[in-house]
């Protein structure tokens, strides 16, 4: 039988680097690592209840598209992250895999060159090269892990991660959640279902058995022991928000038996803005009204923000803007710099520092 059954529809099939490859060429230092330890350690404080004054923001671009851009704006939010430090944990949103609904650009790791060459080698080393400098200057990076092979390249970088609404009830991803090794939030479902959020919180409390890579980039049996740093991210669904006070009070009922003290985050961008970027600020109030009026199961917040406002469609051979997002809109630098001095103000009312 000479006709072929498998791949018929492969065109390619090309071996990727090996983790250990890349980052022998692209070592974590020191100072980096030390970064990592303590902002994991400082995030636990915070969802189990060790620190209950401060709240973690997660902030930074819908995705990275452009590392000259992504350094800017670290550069600009360094300083504000140090200032507000007594009342803010922020850590810079360093997204790299984008899920699409149909189709669409797929983030930096997969078609770094925004050209439809999808040179995915050379996007993991890109997105290794930005974590590290990032990180160098002292600024912690969070992201959302999407293909489970990524976290073997990153994920010593990275000291907050998400599972995003798409793939929460994945049990590929829950299984992945189980072993990495920092904090990791679970989004309610696109259509708005907490219960799969929920479901993923237990799934990943657990061991798991499953089918991944090692360090050499061999096919290995991967168990794990269960993450005990989980918690949930209400970003609404189906058109509906749910960083309101009685959703809230459903999300915290929903996982007060899984014994974390602060497991409630709230995306204020997605269908908690309407997917209008300008009203994140009025979910953030919000959310921190209830926090100051003691809902302390609140842990932190998610902004969508850029080095300028909006977004803009990428067209390839088409130049972009600099610093404007080409997935979802953004706010702008000055008003995410307004936006997280007032919250700071509100939260507590010490003068900042």
């Amino acid at each position: 039988m000479n006709r072929p059954i498998d791949n018929q529809h492969v065109i390619e099939i090309k071996a990727l680097p090996s983790p250990r490859a890349i980052k022998t060429k692209l070592p974590i230092t020191d100072q980096a690592a030390a970064l990592v330890v303590e902002t994991r350690e400082a995030i636990r404080r915070i969802l189990h209840g060790k620190d209950r004054d401060r709240l973690l923001v997660i902030v930074g671009p819908c995705s990275i598209h452009d590392p000259d851009a992504a350094y800017e704006y670290a550069e600009k939010l360094m300083p504000l992250a140090d200032m507000l430090r007594d009342r803010f944990l922020i850590v810079m949103r360093t997204y790299f895999e984008k899920p699409r609904t149909t189709v669409g650009w797929k983030g930096l790791i997969n078609d770094p060159h925004l050209d439809g060459t999808c040179d995915i080698a050379t996007g993991v080393e890109l997105a290794r090269t930005i974590l590290l400098k990032i990180n160098q200057l002292g600024l912690p990076c969070g992201t959302e892990l999407l293909d489970p092979i990524s976290p073997q390249y990153i994920a010593d970088l990275i000291s907050w991660t998400a599972i995003g609404a798409r793939t929460t009830e994945s049990q590929t991803h829950r299984e992945m959640a189980s072993g990495v090794s920092m904090p990791v939030g679970f989004k309610n479902g696109t259509e708005g279902s907490l219960q799969v959020a929920v479901n993923a919180m237990i799934s990943a409390s657990t061991l798991h058995h499953f089918v991944g890579i090692n360090a050499d980039g061999q096919t290995a049996i991967i168990r794990t022991m269960g993450n005990p740093d989980r918690h949930i991210v209400l970003r609404g669904g189906g058109g509906r928000t749910n960083y309101e006070e009685e959703h809230v009070a459903r999300a915290e009922a929903a996982v007060a038996g899984e014994g974390i003290a602060r497991p409630i985050m709230i995306d204020c961008s997605h269908d908690n803005s309407k997917k209008d970027h300008t009203r994140q600020g009025l979910v953030a109030h919000e959310v921190l009204r209830q926090f100051r009026e003691g809902r302390q199961t609140i842990m932190g917040l998610m902004l969508e923000s850029n080095l300028n406002p909006g977004r803009q469609a990428w067209k390839e051979d088409v130049a972009l803007l600099h610093g404007v997002s080409i997935t979802d809109a953004c706010l702008g630098w000055n008003d995410t710099e307004r936006l997280l001095t007032e919250l700071a103000v509100a939260i507590t009312p010490k003068p900042v520092s």
